[in-house]
This record gives structure tokens, C-alpha cells and sequence, in this order.
């Protein structure tokens, strides 16, 4: 048997993924500019960013970044068990609560700290979870971990999730789902999913990252549809970074005890802190409304009905030479391929900003409109 040294298995293992067409090499962004992006010295329009709203540039933000870092330093300088617990974090706490209309809110470092330090808080050994089909990476991890049984239903059918419900009882059971799907864009059943919960003494957990902010007035959609635990994040339309668990004050108090990415990382940085205050107090006012109206009239111009669009290709190396195709054509629009989405199924993300100018959509449209002639995509509901 051919022996591989211990560490040429790495070297093996990177040439699998770049044979498969599934090797991952971020780029350097050299500037931005609202969607304007610069790579290798060209000029992109970036339609592949999460920064809905376009505030991750805004310059209150980056003011009130500024502010704090030169009143209160930088790092929290421990855990916020530690002495990393600042006030300015207790205060974004409490605007996020008081922003939902909830309880009670606790922040962590990441969306993906935040699903996977909580699902183990809520379910564990002889629990049982179950989970939509297509649930991101974090919420998937943080059943994994939590030890439950895990059950998943099939995305977005309620009557599915209904039948597992009523086939595997346990001491407590969890649903959790996204509100709005980050690679699919479309919206999962909430009151549909909350009813069926409640009548099988189930907790609905709902992961509203790419909802909040940008959807409605901002609120999101998980607490208004009743759901008893949901995630947010600073990082996506509120344009910093971060993220936070909605819910009832026991919850909350409890993930200071038992979520370990809370226990056990180092507080959010003051300035960070700082620019996440600044933005929910932008969003839940008059700047933020102007804002979700220029990015719902952006995707109803280019003709979609939300501002994450999946456009279908298949095959994982076609996904890769239609990104490149268009990076040629000035469009930065990434490749998703598995595992971040089901096999047969790579796609280009294209995600609408708020950012956008009415230049850059024309150019977005025309783009893609001429690809479209061209046979890159595939329709949806098929695989390539």
C-alpha cells in the first residue's frame, strides 16, 4: 500500500477539490465604493454581497466606529464573561430587544456562534430536532452538536415536518428553518410552520439573517410570526458584524451558562459595537426606510421578486466559467457550489443591494439577460 507522509495527505486532499472543480481561493478587494469593488486593479460591480442595504460603508457608521475606538480602545480584552462585557455591548442588547418588540436579546461574534452555540442549548441527548433540508451549515452544525436525534424535513413542506412531528416524540422537541433561504431566496412558511409547532408542543427556532433589516420595516420576520427563538445578524443589511438570539429572558440568561462559543470567545471589538448601535438606530428610522425602498425598486427593476436570485447552472466547473465569463463582462456574481448547496444544483448568487445605481442595474441586466440568451442558466426546478 503507497504510503503518504503524514502532512502530503493535505496536498492530496487540495488536489481532489481543484480535479472536482470545487477548490475555494477568496480574492483580494482592494476598494469599495457602494457596489463598486476593485480586484486585481479592475473595477467590479459587486452583485454578490450580503451588504443589503448598503450601510457597511455608511459614514455614520464608520464614525461612530472611529468615536469609540479613540474613547474606549479597540478589543473587549476578554470574554464578556471575563471582564469583556462593555457597556456599549449591553446597550446594542438592549436596542436589538427593544428594535423586535422581544424580551430579550444576547449577541455572539457570528450568525454561524449564534446557531450553533444555541440549538445546544435548547435540545440535547433523547431531544429531538428537526430541520429544513436546506438549513445553512451553522444551523446543520448546531444539531450535530447538540446530540439530539436529528430529523429533516423536506424544504418548506409543512405537511412533511407535520408527519416527523407526529412520528418521533421526545422529551423536547425543536423545529428550526431559515425565514428567507440565503442560496435559494425564497421564503419559508412561518405561520404555516408555527402552527404546526404549537399544536405538537414543539419550539420554532427561525434563523432571520437575511431578513432583518432589509425586509418590511427592518424588523424581520421570525418574531412577528411568533416563532420562540430567532437569529439575527449585524453583519448582513445592518452592514458591520456579529449577531444575536432573540427570546425570553430564561433563554437568554441561560446562554450566558451553557452556549460555548458565548462562554468561552472574546467580546465583539468597542468599535464594532459602536457601529452596530449606529445602524439599528439608522435602520429603524427614516434613512433605513429610504434604503429598503431602493432596494425593493432595484429587484423589481431587473424583474425579481426578492434581492437574492439564484440563477441555475449544475455543473460545478460551468458555475466556475460563467462566474469568469462574467468578471470579464465588469460583474462580480460568486459561484456557489456543494456542499453549500445540493449536488447537481451550482449556481450563481446574485444578490441585490440597495447600493446599486440606476447605471449599475442597467449594466446588471443587460449582462445577464444576454447570458441568459446564451444558455448559461437552466430553469429552476430542474438540475444541470
Amino acid at each position: 500500500m503507497r504510503r503518504v507522509p503524514r502532512m502530503g495527505v493535505l496536498d492530496e486532499t487540495l488536489a481532489a477539490l481543484a480535479a472536482a472543480g470545487r477548490l475555494r481561493e477568496p480574492r483580494v478587494i482592494e476598494r469599495r465604493a457602494g457596489a463598486q469593488i476593485w480586484v486585481d486593479g479592475r473595477r467590479l460591480i459587486n452583485v454578490s454581497s450580503n451588504d443589503y442595504l448598503g450601510l457597511s460603508t455608511h459614514p455614520t457608521l464608520a464614525a461612530a466606529a472611529a468615536t469609540a475606538a479613540t474613547e474606549n480602545g479597540v478589543g473587549a480584552g476578554a470574554s464578556r464573561l471575563i471582564t469583556g462585557n462593555v457597556e456599549l455591548a449591553a446597550t446594542l442588547e438592549r436596542a436589538l430587544a427593544t428594535f423586535h418588540a422581544a424580551p430579550a436579546a444576547r449577541l455572539f461574534t457570528s450568525g454561524y456562534a449564534a446557531n450553533s452555540g444555541t440549538i445546544p442549548v435548547l435540545v440535547e441527548k433523547d431531544d429531538c430536532v428537526f430541520s429544513d433540508e436546506l438549513n445553512h451549515a451553522s444551523i446543520i452544525d448546531g444539531c450535530r452538536l447538540s446530540r439530539a436525534q436529528v430529523v429533516v424535513y423536506r424544504h418548506a413542506d409543512v405537511d412533511h415536518l407535520a408527519e416527523l412531528l407526529d412520528a418521533h416524540p421526545a422529551r423536547r422537541r425543536l423545529v428550526v428553518t431559515e425565514s428567507l433561504f440565503s442560496m435559494d431566496g425564497d421564503l419559508a412558511p412561518l405561520a404555516e410552520l408555527r402552527a404546526v409547532s404549537a399544536e405538537r408542543g414543539a419550539m420554532l427556532m427561525v434563523d432571520d439573517a437575511h431578513a432583518v433589516g432589509a425586509i418590511g420595516d427592518g424588523r424581520g420576520l421570525g418574531w412577528r410570526a411568533g416563532a420562540d427563538i430567532v437569529v439575527g445578524t449585524l453583519g448582513k443589511a445592518f452592514g458591520v458584524a456579529g449577531a444575536y438570539v432573540l427570546g425570553s429572558r430564561a433563554l437568554v440568561d441561560l446562554l450566558w451558562n451553557r452556549a460555548r462559543p458565548l462562554v468561552f470567545s472574546t467580546g465583539l471589538p468597542v468599535p464594532v459595537l459602536a457601529a452596530a448601535l449606529a445602524s439599528v438606530r439608522l435602520v429603524s428610522g427614516p434613512e433605513g426606510s429610504r434604503l429598503r425602498d431602493r432596494l425593493l425598486q432595484n429587484h423589481r427593476t431587473l424583474g425579481h421578486d426578492g434581492y437574492i436570485v439564484p440563477l441555475l447552472i449544475g455543473d460545478d466547473r460551468r458555475a466556475m466559467a460563467a462566474m469568469s465569463h462574467l468578471l470579464e463582462s465588469g460583474l462580480l456574481i460568486q459561484a456557489i457550489r456543494p456542499p453549500t448547496v445540493p449536488e447537481g444544483t451550482a449556481r450563481l448568487r446574485f444578490s441585490i443591494t440597495a447600493a446599486l445605481t440606476d447605471s449599475d442595474i442597467r449594466d446588471v441586466g443587460s449582462v445577464v439577460d444576454r447570458m441568459t440568451d446564451e444558455g448559461w442558466f437552466v430553469p429552476r426546478g430542474t438540475r444541470g
